[in-house]
């Protein structure tokens, strides 16, 4: 595997034979995710397949060249000619294999596969999910002497990870950029003793026998289980909002807001989140244009002042996005008012969608019991109705999601567990 800038591309790419290409960002996190199934490829496909890398921020004209709108993106090539979908954001390895065994004839991949061997992997307790909830748990159970395999699709760190400011974590006097706190507790819970499996695919969870199944090659067989997948971004749901994901509509602003400077923006939502990450797009945008379907933000009142004190803010209250269309670079947004019903378009350079989270259950199917919301019911110990499974964090039913609750889950859960396993 190699990295390569703009002026290569044309001869390694354009005129190469079978070619794989990441462009990549500093300071993302599925950036820093995507890199170890990117190198796992490259040692199974690379005698067939070419993996190239390409520094985003420092080749930005290539980038805009392919309709490269967010970090990391995936493209394809054969015989210079780009060959199935780019795929963009926090990219599985399934994904990657998917499109690597479609670029090849089906007796290459077969024996590609045919090098993988199966094994399983046994341990006290497996946490899967490494936020701050399931880091708190690992440091916990590794201080017992717990053996712990900790397991994340992403790099530990969670949503914290993505979150460009934390000021009311307790400790820090100043406020803290969120990836170094995810830092400081991913590395305090690997020195620890916890075993890392990150980076991976999750492909089957049997929560009554406590096995998982990774990469479609090692089974994981634990005593305890705890569940600490965390909340995603929620989606809109409407036209366009699929076709232009990491094409101009982007769910992270520490990822991508660094690549719309002194250009206009659009960020939906009214939350904390949303406001707080708007804030922050406004160091690098031109002009940041909220939509908000209430008639006042429903932030904490600080991050309010401070929004609309902001000269490059603008907000259209009572509204709410219908459907995402594109003209060339132009990302346009048709919106109704709520009060008058009439419908209206917006365009600008890029959009910021932050509307809220949704609980990362769906590997689970229907083994636990959940609200209404499809967050996991637990008891006072973070046990949920099957013995020996545990949830905690944002993942877990209850009335607060903050830093602060998701490390005090972990460690009841942990402590729990420890003392079951005297």
């Amino acid at each position: 595997m190699k990295e390569i800038t703009a002026a290569e591309f044309d001869q390694l790419v354009l005129q190469g034979n079978k070619v794989v290409v990441d462009f990549y960002s500093t300071e993302c996190p599925p950036c820093e995710a995507l890199a170890p199934k990117f190198e796992n490829m490259a040692e199974l496909y690379g005698e067939h397949i070419t993996f190239v890398k390409v520094y985003r921020q420092g080749n930005r004209e290539l980038a805009e060249q392919l309709g490269v709108k967010s970090s990391p993106t995936v493209l394809f090539f054969d015989k210079g000619k780009q060959v199935a979908d780019m795929i963009s954001g926090g990219i599985k390895k399934s994904e990657l294999v998917e499109r690597l065994d479609a670029m090849l004839p089906q007796e290459t991949v077969a024996n590609i596969k045919s090098k993988i061997t199966k094994h399983t992997t046994y341990c006290d307790a497996l946490i899967i999910g490494g936020g701050p909830a399931g880091l708190a748990a690992g440091l916990y159970l590794c201080q017992a002497k717990v053996n712990t395999i900790l397991v994340d699709i992403q790099l530990p760190g969670g949503q914290v990870s993505t979150t460009h400011q934390v000021s009311n974590y307790p400790g820090f006097v100043e406020p803290q950029p969120g990836y170094m706190l995810s830092h400081h507790m991913s590395e305090q819970t690997r020195l620890c003793g916890t075993q890392y499996k990150v980076a991976v695919d999750v492909a089957h969870v049997d929560l009554h026998n406590k096995t998982v199944e990774i990469d479609a090659f090692e089974t994981i067989q634990a005593k305890k289980i705890i569940i600490a997948t965390g909340a995603s971004p929620r989606p809109l749901g409407i036209p366009g909002e699929k076709e232009f994901k990491g094409r101009g509509i982007s769910y992270c602003a520490t990822c991508d807001a660094k690549y719309f400077n002194d250009k206009d923006v659009i960020v939906i939502g009214g939350g904390n989140s949303a406001v707080e990450e708007a804030d922050f797009i406004t160091k690098f945008a031109k002009k940041v244009t909220m939509i908000h379907q209430f008639a006042e933000f429903t932030a904490n009142k600080q991050a309010v002042e401070k929004i609309m004190a902001n000269p490059k803010v603008s907000v259209l209250f009572q509204s709410e996005p219908r459907a995402f269309t594109k003209q060339g670079d132009t990302m346009i947004v048709e919106y109704e008012n709520l009060q008058t019903k009439e419908r209206h378009t917006i365009s600008a350079d890029g959009i910021f969608v932050f509307i809220g989270m949704q609980p990362n259950t769906s590997l689970f199917g229907n083994q636990l019991q959940t609200d209404n919301w499809n967050y996991i019911v637990t008891d006072e110990d973070m046990q949920t109705n099957i013995p020996g499974v545990y949830a905690i964090g944002d993942v877990r039913s209850k009335k607060y999601r903050q830093i602060t609750t998701a490390v005090a889950d972990g460690t009841i859960a942990a402590i729990h567990i420890s003392k079951e396993l005297m």
